[in-house]
């Protein structure tokens, strides 16, 4: 089924849909995680050099800290804030995870009125600003705030994007599909169209009235015009090939009774006569196929033994063939189309092919084999082709025979298959079953 074909053009434009999504949420969700922490970090700088400064004052006016505020030598210091203390950096710069941040609110010794601050982002001390304020030699002020509101109101914001990228994710892709089923309804219009056209009804079109201008309309519009050059010139070669077997057939038959007034025994009347006989089945098969390309032909059909018609048609070739019969059938046929079917295969066998040549009947089922060469690779892949007998090894002809056989296997409503044999030999089958004509 189409819709569930993974490599279909909707799932296709689907996922570009998604992609596409993707790739926006996630630049849309990285600017917003981001500008996210850097405003927590900045809104718990401030909080934590707000409680210093007011500490500060405290101190400097009671001489003690808050109940809420350490103070410390440099020594109890961590690290961090001691360094920082110490390079007594005169400029502002943005807190990074487990990293050292700065800030001097005045300048002078660093033993006093300088304001550090460390956002502490590592085992074990997760999520704490430190604040410190040096307030006397070898005494510092230490401040440490929470920032788990902070870092929980981030990652539930991730979760968020998360949530809402999927959200959007199962309205896009369903949404993406459905948007290309107009696309998808026209180009399977036109691949129906196409396969009716190379199967032979060169009528049909695709339309592309009242259709916008599109890439898909210019398609069908190429492939309209295309099926429109290839019915005129098929039609021009029909009429062109039905045009010259009607005009030889007059001089031909002039020529036919010309060469009975010959005198029997001479050798170069006797060859006359023989090229003359080529030259007449030439052009009856040439206005035979101009008929059967016209759709002219109408099949009429009669129940007929099957097995006893094959055996009496090839009887009267007047080759070397072997007939057998295995349970043969009764079939409702035309038995006109059906000898020259079996007389065309039959001949065609004796000429390209080898000894023996075997007929055998099965059912509703004629096979025709010889012990030759086989067929050419490229009959089999695309059938007979008029005019070609595929290769050399096969033997002269104007490859007309089995066009002839799969024209009239065609009015029967018959299926006419070519096959080479495993052990090697050519085999054309001829299935006059009912449900052939619907395969």
């Amino acid at each position: 089924m189409d819709f569930l074909n993974p490599r279909a053009l909707r799932w296709k434009i689907a996922a570009l849909a998604a992609a596409a999504c993707c790739a926006v949420a996630a630049v849309v969700g990285f600017l917003v995680h981001d500008a996210t922490r850097e405003r927590g970090l900045r809104v718990g700088t401030d909080r934590t050099l707000t409680r210093l400064i007011a500490a500060e004052r405290e101190y400097d006016r009671t001489g003690r800290a808050p109940a809420d505020i350490d103070v410390r030598s440099r020594d109890e210091l961590p690290e961090p804030l001691a360094r920082d203390l110490a390079t007594f950096v005169g400029t502002e710069t943005e807190p990074e995870t487990g990293a050292v941040t700065g800030a001097v609110t005045e300048s002078g010794p660093p033993d006093t009125g300088a304001y550090a601050t460390w956002y502490d982002a590592d085992p074990p001390n997760w999520f704490w600003m430190w604040g410190a304020v040096a307030v006397a030699d070898d005494r510092f002020l230490v401040v440490r705030d929470d920032m788990s509101t902070e870092v929980r109101s981030l990652q539930l914001l991730d979760r968020s994007i998360v949530k809402s990228v999927l959200a959007a994710l199962l309205f896009v892709v369903p949404l993406a599909a459905l948007a290309t089923e107009p696309i998808n309804r026209r180009l399977r219009h036109g691949a129906r169209t196409a396969r009716r056209i190379a199967d032979g009804d060169l009528d049909a079109r695709i339309g592309t009235a009242g259709r916008a201008r599109d890439e898909v309309t210019e398609m069908a519009s190429a492939v309209d015009d295309m099926a429109g050059a290839l019915q005129r010139k098929l039609e021009n070669e029909r009429r062109f090939t039905a045009d010259v077997a009607h005009e030889l057939r007059t001089p031909l038959m002039g020529l036919v009774t010309a060469a009975g007034l010959l005198p029997e025994d001479d050798e170069a009347a006797g060859l006359v006569r023989d090229r003359l006989r080529a030259l007449n089945a030439l052009v009856e098969d040439l206005l035979e196929i101009s008929r059967l390309d016209a759709g002219a032909e109408r099949a009429r059909l009669d129940p007929v033994p099957l097995g006893e018609l094959v055996a009496d048609v090839v009887r009267r070739t007047g080759t070397d063939t072997r007939v057998g019969a295995v349970d043969a059938e009764v079939v409702e046929t035309d038995p006109r189309r059906v000898e020259r079917i079996v007389v065309n295969l039959v001949t065609n066998a004796h000429r390209h092919g080898a000894a023996p040549v075997e007929v055998t009947v099965t059912g509703a089922r004629i096979t025709v084999r010889d012990h030759g060469p086989g067929f050419p690779a490229d009959l089999l892949e695309r059938g007979p082709q008029r005019f070609r007998t595929g290769a050399s090894e096969r033997g002269r002809g104007h490859g007309l025979g089995l066009t002839v056989a799969q024209g009239q296997s065609e009015v029967l409503g018959a299926r006419l298959t070519f096959t080479n044999a495993p052990g090697g030999g050519a085999v054309a089958t001829l299935d006059l079953t009912p449900h052939a004509s619907a395969a």
